[in-house]
């Protein structure tokens, strides 16, 4: 607090007969005051997010390099479409039976683990991308990664709450999304920028294996326990059907995510952004990093405006609205041989998912 602040403050010192009606207003006022950094003020949360942010950004520079090596490698889209596929896999099976365990067991610990399985990962993939070996071994890094991914998040999320009280959890939660969406626009530029720099990938995967070090070691300095709850006999799977029964008597739900899934299901343009990065746009790997953090751009931009606009009051069209914009921009990006243009529609994509 500043010096006017402490002076106020120090009114509560005071005997009832010495403090005015003008100056207990002062101090309430001051009581109620909005404090913007209040999340950063518990130290659980400052390595909380420093570790949030190191994991995101070490995993969108994963994301630019493993695109543009294997497409360097094979010339195949497939192997491209093969990267999502063994990513994709693991966090569909694993990802609800992570979110069952994230609530019974450590979740610092079950972090730490996701974060280990990060970490051989980005050696392994540095290794074989140094020495040049087998593509079968490079998918079973991603697979691997595939498999930390289905635990880390349902994990992350609920390892959030016991950084801070409840109090501050809504000002922690706006701090945790921004420091995601700043890795997410930096990351993808910072790998782009070092396969240029040193015209390989493979720098990128070592610099990831390093932050994810300093992940875990923050990780390890968080002083949050969190008691380990008695497993009960079939209580994933009875939590698991309910979960699902919930969601197919909940109609409009059920339509959102539907709606939601088929259109990024078949609208997954950045899966193939190092074909259009060196083949039709003509932009190298450092535009390759801005088409991949564009879509974040976009997000970002969107998740101000929102922030700053009232509740809608109409979501439903507001929704439909918003996945039609979605498709037509990546309809545009996917005819378009300009790069400013793709870039602003790969924006306009990111920002009218982020709605969504």
């Amino acid at each position: 607090v500043n010096q006017a602040d402490r002076s106020e403050l120090s009114l509560a010192t005071s005997t009832p007969s010495t403090v005015s009606q003008t100056e207990q207003t002062a101090l309430a006022v001051v009581a109620q005051r909005h404090d913007p950094y209040k999340a950063l003020r518990y130290r659980d949360f400052r390595f909380f997010s420093l570790a949030v942010f190191l994991s995101a950004i070490g995993e969108q520079m994963l994301s630019v390099a493993i695109g543009w090596e294997l497409y360097e490698r094979t010339n195949s889209p497939l192997a491209l479409g093969f990267v999502g596929l063994v990513q994709v896999l693991p966090v569909m099976v694993l990802s609800l039976p992570a979110g069952s365990l994230a609530d019974r067991v450590n979740r610092k610990q079950m972090m730490i683990v996701a974060q280990v399985l990060f970490a051989v990962s980005a050696v392994g993939l540095t290794l074989l991308s140094y020495f040049q070996g087998p593509l079968f071994l490079v998918y079973g890094c991603l697979l691997l990664i595939g498999i930390a991914s289905s635990f880390s998040g349902p994990v992350s999320s609920a390892l959030l709450s016991q950084t801070v009280p409840e109090s501050a959890y809504e000002n922690a939660a706006t701090w945790e999304s921004s420091s995601w969406q700043l890795a997410s626009v930096g990351g993808p530029a910072l790998g782009g920028l070092l396969i240029a720099l040193f015209h390989r990938a493979t720098p990128v995967y070592l610099i990831n294996a390093i932050a994810i070090v300093v992940v875990i070691l923050c990780l390890l300095l968080m002083r949050a326990e969190q008691p380990v709850r008695e497993i009960k006999k079939n209580s994933t799977l009875r939590s698991l059907a309910e979960g699902l029964t919930f969601l197919r008597r909940t109609q409009v739900i059920l339509a959102a995510i539907t709606l939601d899934l088929f259109a990024v299901l078949l609208g997954g343009a950045t899966t193939l952004l190092p074909i259009y990065a060196r083949d039709i746009l003509h932009a190298g790997p450092t535009g390759l990093g801005l088409l991949q953090a564009a879509p974040s751009v976009g997000a970002l931009c969107m998740t101000l405006c929102v922030a700053h606009t009232p509740p809608f009051k109409r979501a439903g069209r507001i929704l439909l609205l918003a996945v039609a914009v979605f498709g037509v921009a990546t309809c545009i990006f996917g005819v378009s041989h300009i790069f400013w243009l793709s870039l602003i529609m790969l924006a306009v994509l990111g920002a009218s998912d982020n709605i969504s």
